[in-house]
């Protein structure tokens, strides 16, 4: 038998354990060193290079993106969680499928559980989507979509504790740190590095059945928030027309099994002017289902309801209470004299609960013939949940009056079901060539390219708010073209002729209001802003006061075949110039701060000498906002001129040949 000391027993127990520890610990290094490895990762890179996304798959999918080598956003993981699967966690990937077009590079990762995320690099920023392939119907309990910033960014953001609102003002943040805690946000949302310059706008695309996405502050980053399904509503808020919720359930949405949800979009740039000419989420956007579209024509509306019908000299009673047929007949001559394609006629002219009662006053069939024999057309207005009772009957009645388009108000949310609605308003309306200006509605995600015949939203808090507030001034008109506008065209409703310096505005309403900024501010809106069914917001009395005015709001159109943004900062300037066919509109605004803008006017075709009518702010504008001047001077593609914009200021210019 052998004799161990207690010193070598001691020391051989210690020798054990150590070589135990270090088993483990290479076990440990093997093991996490393996699951690293069992990590797939991939990347896809835009057309210009300058884009990147990083792609990591294990346990969790993550995205990261990268401009021009810096990183944007750092690694965040995203996911859907269905009733019996989570998309996006421990997937297997069975395939990978590139694709290439000249605008954008795609990455499609196809997974064992019968589902898809494809990404997609283009050079004004990046997306992603899932895409399910499950044959029977699914309930989405969540998504996750995770937006971490690298580092603390300023942002610009429309707040909302609701989801029923898309209409407020913005809110600017020196930095991220700054924002309370699960504040939400509707999209599109801008944030900005101040020192790179660099700006990322979080949005959404290609949104079909679906609830529209919010982002929300959780702690060091943002993340994708949405509506329930709403199980319980009954008709309430403003007017006792609004569906409202009262009960919603424990998913977001129930939808087919085999379908490609909503685009999740990051758009990326270091240059302001791109922002006010970045088409993105158009481009995701899937194509238009009406074949035949020569029936809808974009144009300029004469308009009754913001300046209360009220027409100061004119030869027919006027105002809210004498909305009748002589009344609009009076705006259908202003229109047809004017060269506007269209009268749009409020709310007032039917029953709001049923609108094939017609206000006894108002011969509307009547009056929209008389339009028609004088190439007007005619929007018809009213309520979403109204439409909706019979959609068929109710579309057939605006048909058979011979409406040109309808303006659809009060839907004021953007779950699933209301979603879905917009959508099958669309579709029928357009199987009557009836256009569609959405109200009271989402931000637009894309379904203006999938059904044309909508040819405008709201969604913004627009010149309504000159009766009630101080909120829509010069510094707001320069933020929605940079934000708002990404989402697709706004129907901010300019034209206001009673305009107001910041000492000397005040909310009016009942009656005829202001706006905020110079007269050539407002004038450079139907330029700057898109808006292919424009409003003339005023009173057709005052517009006949200034017959160069008129002019120009007569021939400005509301879309165009080219445009070149030429100098702009984000909340501050922004100076544009668009072409409709030989023709070329300029617009320049600035917020309440005065500035000096140095117009060059290179864009022109080189060897052509052309007219320009231009519309400047006056010497005293900054106590007088209406003042303006007119001349006339010939330029070339070689012309620069010195722009002087007044406080709340602007610039408007017709170039011909």
């Amino acid at each position: 038998m052998m004799n161990v000391s207690p010193l070598n027993l001691m020391s051989n127990r210690n020798n054990m354990r150590t070589k135990f520890s270090l088993v483990i610990f290479f076990l440990v290094v093997f093991i996490g060193s393996s699951a690293f490895a069992s990590d797939k990762k991939y990347e896809v890179k835009s057309p210009d290079q300058r884009l990147k996304i990083d792609i990591i798959v294990g346990d969790s999918v993550t995205y990261a993106v990268r401009f021009k080598n810096s990183a944007i956003i750092l690694p965040s993981s995203i996911a859907m969680t269905l009733q019996n699967q989570i998309l996006g966690h421990a997937g297997t990937v069975k395939k990978i499928k590139t694709a290439k077009s000249s605008h954008f590079n795609e990455l499609s990762i196809n997974f064992s559980a019968h589902y898809f995320i494809i990404f997609r690099a283009y050079n004004e920023g990046i997306a992603y989507r899932f895409v399910s392939d499950i044959k029977d119907s699914v309930k989405v309990l969540s998504e996750k979509a995770n937006f971490i910033m690298n580092g603390t960014p300023t942002a610009i953001l429309q707040e909302t504790n609701n989801y029923t609102t898309w209409e407020g003002p913005y809110v600017t943040y020196p930095s991220t740190t700054l924002i309370a805690e699960g504040k939400r946000a509707t999209t599109p949302a801008l944030f900005n590095y101040k020192v790179s310059g660099v700006n990322v706008v979080i949005a959404e695309s290609d949104l079909f059945g679906y609830p529209g996405m919010y982002v929300q502050k959780d702690k060091d980053k943002y993340i994708g928030n949405w509506a329930q399904y709403p199980t319980k509503t009954v008709l309430g808020s403003w007017g006792n027309f609004v569906s409202v919720v009262k009960e919603r359930g424990n998913f977001i949405a129930k939808t087919n099994g085999k379908r490609s949800f909503p685009w999740r979009v990051v758009i990326v740039t270091d240059d302001d002017k791109d922002l006010l000419n970045n088409h993105l989420i158009a481009k995701l956007a899937r194509p238009s289902v009406i074949k035949d579209t020569s029936w809808i024509k974009p144009g300029k509306a004469a308009w009754e309801w913001w300046h209360d019908a009220m027409l100061p000299g004119a030869n027919v009673p006027s105002g809210m209470d004498n909305r009748n047929t002589a009344l609009y007949n009076y705006y259908v001559d202003f229109a047809a004299d004017n060269k506007l394609e269209y009268l749009m006629i409020d709310a007032g002219w039917s029953d709001n609960y049923d609108l094939t009662k017609v206000n006894p006053k108002l011969n509307v069939q009547g009056v929209i013939k008389r339009a028609n024999e004088k190439q007007v057309g005619v929007f018809l207005w009213c309520v979403g949940t109204t439409l909706l009772k019979d959609l068929d009957k109710n579309l057939d009645f605006l048909q058979s009056i011979g409406a040109a388009g309808i303006k659809v108000d009060f839907f004021d949310r953007d779950d699933q079901e209301v979603i879905q609605w917009i959508e099958e308003i669309a579709k029928a309306a357009a199987k009557r060539k009836l256009m569609i200006d959405f109200h009271g509605c989402s931000k637009p995600t894309g379904l203006e390219i999938t059904y044309p015949n909508i040819v405008n939203y709201e969604s913004v808090r627009g010149a309504e708010s000159d009766k009630w507030d101080y909120t829509i001034n010069p510094d707001h008109h320069l933020i929605i073209p940079f934000i708002r506008m990404l989402a697709g065209p706004m129907d901010y409703t300019p034209g206001a002729m009673r305009n107001k310096t910041k000492a000397s505005f005040k909310p009016i309403d009942p009656g005829l209001p202001s706006g905020q900024g110079t007269r050539c501010h407002e004038l450079a809106m139907y330029v700057i802003y898109h808006q292919p069914l424009g409003m003339l917001s005023d009173s057709p009395t005052e517009y006949k006061k200034y017959p160069d005015i008129m002019e120009y709001l007569s021939k400005v159109p509301t879309v165009f075949d080219e445009t070149t943004v030429l100098n702009a900062k984000v909340a501050e300037y922004a100076v544009m110039a668009k072409r409709k066919g030989n023709d070329w509109f300029v617009g320049a605004m600035t917020n309440w701060d005065s500035r000096e803008l140095k117009l060059d006017f290179k864009f022109l075709k080189p060897g052509i000498t052309f007219k320009a009518e231009i519309y400047t702010d006056g010497k005293d504008a900054n106590t007088d906002a209406e003042q303006y001047e007119r001349k006339t001077i010939s330029v070339t593609n070689k012309t620069q001129i010195d722009l002087k914009l007044a406080q709340g200021g602007g610039a408007a210019i017709y170039i011909h040949p």
